[in-house]
C-alpha cells in the first residue's frame, strides 16, 4: 500500500513539473511574439513583413513617420475636441502659414508651390537668438516640432508637408527609403503622382527636388515601388514647364548669366536631341562658368547640375546656383541700438590689432548678412 502512495505521489510529481514546463514554454511563447512584433513595430515593419506609410522608424528608429490624419481632420471638421494641447498648437501654426500663403483662387499645383517655397526658405531662418532648439527627435520629426521650433530633420519636413496637403485636401504620402535613413513625399495633382523632397532643397527654393517623376527621383532615391504608387509624369515638373528650348548650345552662357542677373536659383534648359559630342562641349562650358560663379566675384554663389532624360531623346539640364539668399543676422536693431553697439566695441578695442574703428559698423553688419545661408 505505502509503495502504492509513494507512485502516486511520483506520479503527480511529474505531472506537475510537465504542467509547469507548458505553461512555461507557452509563456514564453507569447512573450516572445509580443517582443516579436514590438520590434517589427519598431522598425516600420507591419505583422506580415509588408511595406507600410505610417509607424515607421527611421534612422534606427531615432525618429519616427506617425499619422497627421487626426490634425488634418480636425483642421475641415473644426471639431478639435480631440485632440491633444500639443496636438492643437500644432494645428494653429499651420492654419496660421496657410492663411499667409494660400488663396481661394489657386489651383492644387499653385497651393503645392506654395507650401513647398515656403518649406524651403522660411523654415531656415531662425526666429530669435534664445529661441529654444529642440534637443530629441520626439519634436524634430514631426509638425510640432518644424512649425515651432523652425528645426528639423527629413521626416520632419515630410510629415509636414503631407499635414498641409492634407488640410488642403491634396493627397499625399509619406514615403521612406529602403534602408529607412530618409522621408520625402508622393503628392497627386490632377490624377498624376509626383516626388516632392522639400528636405533636400532646404534653404532655397531650388525646385530640384520638386514634383520629379520616379526617373528623376530614383537619381538620389529608393523606394519599395511596389508598395508606393507610380510617379509617370513631368507636367507639373517645375524644370520642364520652365524649360528653355536650346537651339544654340553656345547660348548656354548667356542664359546662365542672364539667370545670374535676375537672382534665379534655377536655370533650366532643354534640348529637343542632343549627342554625346555636344553634352560634352555642353559640359565643357558648365565646369568653365562654375570656376568663374565660384570665383570672389561672384561672393559666395556655388552651382551645380544635372542631366535629366525625358523621352524620345529630349534631355533637361538643370543649373542649380546657390547662395541668393541672405538675411540681416540683426533685422531688429534700431539705428540707436546700433550706435551704441559701434561706441561699446570701439571704447572696449580702440589701439588692438582688428581695430574696429575701421569698419563702419553697418557696413559690416551688411557685409555679414551678404554671407548668410
Amino acid at each position: 500500500m505505502v509503495a502504492e502512495k509513494k507512485k502516486t505521489i511520483v506520479l503527480y510529481c511529474l505531472l506537475a513539473v510537465a504542467l509547469v514546463g507548458i505553461l512555461s514554454s507557452t509563456i514564453l511563447g507569447v512573450y516572445n511574439a509580443k517582443a516579436i512584433h514590438t520590434l517589427q513595430d519598431a522598425a516600420g515593419i507591419s505583422p506580415d513583413g509588408e511595406t507600410q506609410e505610417d509607424n515607421v522608424g527611421i534612422m534606427n528608429n531615432e525618429y519616427r513617420i506617425v499619422s497627421t490624419l487626426p490634425i488634418s481632420d480636425a483642421y475641415k471638421s473644426g471639431n478639435t475636441a480631440s485632440l491633444s494641447n500639443k496636438q492643437k498648437e500644432t494645428l494653429e501654426m499651420a492654419s496660421a502659414v496657410l492663411d499667409e500663403i494660400i488663396t481661394e483662387d489657386m489651383s492644387d499645383y499653385e497651393k503645392e508651390k506654395a507650401v513647398y517655397e515656403w518649406m524651403t526658405t522660411e523654415l531656415t531662418q531662425d526666429w530669435g537668438v534664445l529661441q529654444v532648439i529642440p534637443q530629441t527627435g520626439e519634436d524634430s520629426d514631426n509638425p510640432y516640432g518644424v512649425l515651432k521650433y523652425h528645426d528639423a530633420v527629413c521626416v520632419g519636413y515630410a510629415t509636414t508637408f503631407r499635414l498641409f496637403m492634407q488640410m488642403m485636401d491634396i493627397e499625399c504620402m509619406v514615403v521612406h527609403n529602403l534602408d529607412k535613413y530618409h522621408s520625402w513625399n508622393l503628392v497627386k495633382l490632377d490624377g498624376n503622382w509626383y516626388h516632392v523632397d522639400t528636405s533636400s532643397d532646404q534653404g532655397e527654393a531650388t525646385y530640384a527636388n520638386f514634383n520629379m517623376n520616379d526617373d528623376l527621383a530614383a537619381y538620389g532615391h529608393d523606394w519599395d515601388q511596389e508598395f508606393f504608387p507610380a510617379a509617370t509624369s513631368l507636367e507639373y515638373n517645375y524644370a520642364y514647364q520652365n524649360r528653355h528650348q536650346v537651339e544654340d548650345i553656345y547660348q548656354i552662357p548667356a542664359l546662365f548669366r542672364a539667370s545670374l542677373d535676375e537672382q534665379q536659383a534655377t536655370t533650366c534648359l532643354g534640348f529637343q536631341a542632343i549627342d554625346e559630342a555636344h553634352a560634352q562641349i555642353v559640359e565643357a562650358m558648365l565646369n568653365s562658368m562654375q570656376d568663374i560663379v565660384n570665383s570672389s566675384e561672384f561672393g559666395d554663389l556655388w552651382m551645380s547640375w544635372t542631366w535629366t532624360p525625358v523621352s524620345g531623346g529630349e534631355y533637361i539640364l538643370t543649373i542649380t546656383t546657390y547662395g541668393f539668399t541672405a538675411e540681416d543676422p540683426f533685422p531688429e536693431l534700431s539705428e540707436e541700438d546700433l550706435e551704441k553697439v559701434d561706441k561699446a566695441v570701439r571704447d572696449a578695442f580702440d589701439g588692438m590689432s582688428g581695430d574696429p574703428t575701421n569698419n563702419d559698423i553697418e557696413g559690416f553688419f551688411e557685409t555679414e548678412a551678404d554671407v548668410v545661408g
